[in-house]
């Protein structure tokens, strides 16, 4: 079972338990954070867009951190005019905790229930 979710307007594809770099996020080191799902697949198929409007990815947050140093070089030939210039991107490490597929389903089955007491 897999999810894609959306962070930062970036996509990730997620199983239980992976850790993966995201967009940097305003949450400590050990906190939970959810993220929307925009598709999820499993044993019965695969299901997005109204299907899976309320389920969501819960992690947790592993750490902080800055990637390795690019560089980036401007020229232009013939003019002397060069800049150069470095950027580390920063990022927050997660490990995905649950995928919500159970949420999707607790509110059918308490529609259920309700429908049998209202039977009785």
């Amino acid at each position: 079972m897999y999810a894609i979710f959306e962070n930062g307007s970036k996509q990730y594809k997620a199983s239980v338990g992976d850790v993966i770099k995201v967009e940097k996020l305003d949450a400590e080191v050990g906190a939970s954070v959810e993220f929307p799902i925009v598709l999820i697949a499993d044993e019965q198929g695969v299901q997005a867009g109204a299907e899976v409007a309320n389920v969501k990815v819960a992690a947790e947050v592993v750490s902080h951190g800055k990637e390795k140093k690019i560089i980036v070089f401007k020229y232009k030939a013939k003019k002397n005019e060069r800049k150069k210039q470095g950027h580390r991107q920063p990022y927050t490490q997660i490990k995905v905790t649950a995928i919500g597929a159970a949420a999707a389903k607790k509110p059918a089955k308490a529609k259920k229930a309700a429908a049998e007491v209202a039977a009785e």
